[in-house]
């Protein structure tokens, strides 16, 4: 599974930071879990709907796209998903540095 997302990561057609989070990143997934990733992106459209249109993704893939922003700004409220994120989620991709950024050594 991480081999298909990291393939589908490097064909994007952006700079982007990709996160593989939730079941599949700790491992306790099953038949019926969705693949989660975090997508970190300069997107132009404001709108989470307006940028998962622009993003062709496989289905089964819950795609939650974030700008860098976005991302920063939840890291300071200290948003769950960001922290189980940076904490135990699977690194595919960082063009974005999102991931030098925020992980302590």
């Amino acid at each position: 599974m991480i081999e298909g997302v990291r393939k589908w990561a490097e064909g994007l057609p952006f700079k982007a930071t990709v996160i593989l989070i939730g079941s599949y990143a700790r491992g306790d997934f099953n038949l019926w879990s969705d693949v989660d990733i975090i997508l970190i992106a300069e997107f132009p459209e404001r709108s989470p709907v307006e940028r998962l249109m622009r993003i062709d993704h496989p289905p089964g893939y819950e795609v939650i796209p974030l700008t860098p922003e976005e991302f920063a700004d939840m890291f300071g409220r200290k948003e769950p998903m960001i922290m189980e994120a940076l904490r135990s989620g699977v690194p595919i991709k960082d063009d974005m540095g999102i991931l030098k950024r925020y992980l302590r050594p």
